[in-house]
């Protein structure tokens, strides 16, 4: 008699227990209307420096100086794109994205005023530096928009949504420079990306939620008043009349103070620094491809600046097919691994990545593009370098977007995956790799190309993504285990702390 009635309280205690609150109180559509316009709002970092490049003549001429003091202007611009969201991604993951997006706003508008009406190279490099450190962090703040309302078995498909404006950028980028520059003249370069980012951003203000996990938690806890959008402020203020819905338990509390050097000790940590190396140098041969097509183009086939920049088109468009590409391969294999550890993939609960190995599913995607896009990368090299047609060229093209942004992308969601509490911290640490990588290859493409010819170029690049595999192999092997006893040491940190505070309040 006592079992039954035992058994009778332990059903009923089921029976009244909650359920686990969802990831995100967000639809489908809502959630990737968010992650769409956050990425278009990230294309105006990569559309400001590739609309800028056809215009280097142009500013060379009517500023009176060098082309290299010019092109100085480019590689500071890499550099400030590279380190600057270190300092807004942590913030963001603190104080939630809102906040970063009004930073970004404010300084991005000045700058582009500033170079619209400035006369001199001083000016034109000090508002280039501070122009960067607007638009950059919009990328790193797209990527964790998409971490915040995505889980795990859905990250592929969202990320992709989220590379979209990314990806556009240096594909539209010389087309629109190099019509504006022909047409209107250098400065109205500026005045376009002051009216686009306007019209962003005051959309971006108007329509996007805090999403920010450290402060709404799925969604259902109200932000504070002045980190709220207007459609935001009527619907939180509804949720709280009725008090319905408010999950307090999915804030990650508490929160700590912003640290700008976060981004950095990520690179402290065995998998994520070879990670972040792998990616880095890859995006660093992808890199002098888009820098040096125009020159190329230029000096073999003669186009003028409009002609360059359309030619830039397949490469974006291939980029864009990514979300049915990559994205969906690497949604299809976490499923395919998460059913044969079975793992239950609930719509809308976030997965346990202890008991999946995340390396492993993300790497089986990127690795095949990885060896695709360093065969696309020879293709084009030596179609270039022999003066094949222009169809030849644009279809290669078309193809490294496909599989470069596909390999890329996998090491990117890896990153965030292994880095969840802090997405934009970990993109920050990303975006410092592969920009101050960038700007060498940038420094160092046009003599590579002219010592040894643009095929063989092409061929050293390859070589040196076939070769960075062999580390994301050994990820695959040892990744879960370095990440193991990276969160053990993490763990026995954190009871350290708690141990000292312990003793301190009592004693005091």
């Amino acid at each position: 008699m006592n079992d039954d009635t035992d058994k009778d309280v332990e059903l009923a205690n089921q029976a009244v227990e909650p359920p686990e609150p969802p990831y995100s109180v967000y639809t489908h559509r809502e959630k990737a209307t968010m992650i769409i316009l956050v990425s278009f709002t990230a294309i105006i970092s990569p559309l400001s420096g590739a609309i800028y490049l056809p215009v280097l003549p142009s500013l060379a001429r009517d500023l009176d100086v060098s082309t290299s003091l010019i092109n100085l202007t480019v590689t500071t611009y890499l550099i400030l794109q590279g380190v600057a969201p270190s300092f807004i991604g942590n913030l963001s993951d603190v104080y939630g994205r809102r906040p970063a997006y009004m930073i970004c706003c404010i300084v991005y508008l000045a700058a582009n005023i500033g170079l619209a009406v400035q006369n001199s190279y001083a000016a034109l490099l000090t508002l280039r530096c501070l122009q960067s450190c607007g638009s950059s962090a919009t990328i790193a703040l797209a990527s964790a928009v998409a971490s915040d309302l995505a889980t795990r078995a859905e990250r592929g498909k969202y990320l992709g949504f989220a590379a979209m404006g990314v990806t556009l950028g240096p594909a539209l980028g010389p087309v629109i420079g190099g019509l504006i520059d022909q047409y209107l003249g250098w400065r109205w370069i500026f005045w376009f990306l002051t009216i686009l980012s306007g019209t962003l951003f005051f959309i971006l203000f108007t329509f996007l939620p805090e999403t920010g996990r450290n402060v709404v938690g799925n969604g259902s806890i109200p932000a504070p008043w002045w980190n709220m959008s207007l459609v935001a402020y009527v619907k939180q203020r509804r949720r709280r009349r009725q008090a319905e819905g408010v999950d307090l338990e999915s804030a990650k509390l508490p929160r700590k103070r912003p640290n700008p050097f976060a981004a950095l000790r990520i690179l402290g940590e065995k998998g994520a620094c070879i990670t972040l190396l792998c990616s880095s140098l890859m995006y660093g041969g992808y890199y002098m491809l888009l820098t040096t097509l125009s020159s190329e183009l230029s000096s073999r086939y003669g186009f003028s600046s409009v002609i360059i920049g359309l030619c830039y088109l397949p490469i974006g468009v291939g980029s864009l097919s990514y979300r049915y590409t990559g994205g969906f391969l690497l949604d299809w294999n976490f499923r395919r691994h998460a059913k044969a550890a079975g793992v239950v993939i609930s719509h809308n609960r976030q997965q346990d990545m202890d008991t999946l190995p995340i390396e492993k599913i993300r790497l089986q995607v990127s690795l095949p593009f990885v060896y695709l896009s360093s065969a696309l990368v020879i293709a084009y090299g030596w179609a270039m370098e022999t003066k094949s047609s222009l169809a030849g060229i644009e279809v290669s093209l078309f193809f490294c977007g496909v599989f470069f942004t596909a390999s890329l992308n996998g090491l990117n969601t890896l990153i965030i995956d292994t880095h969840i509490s802090m997405p934009a911290t970990a993109t920050a640490a990303n975006n410092l790799c592969r920009c101050l990588v960038g700007a060498g290859a940038a420094a160092i493409s046009s003599p590579l190309i002219n010592r040894v010819g643009l095929g063989w170029a092409s061929v050293l690049v390859s070589g040196m993504w076939i070769g960075l595999s062999s580390f994301l192999w050994l990820i695959m092997a040892k990744g879960p285990s370095w990440r193991q006893a990276e969160k053990e040491k993490k763990e026995a940190a954190r009871a350290k702390r708690e141990n000292v505070d312990a003793r301190n309040s009592t004693s005091g």
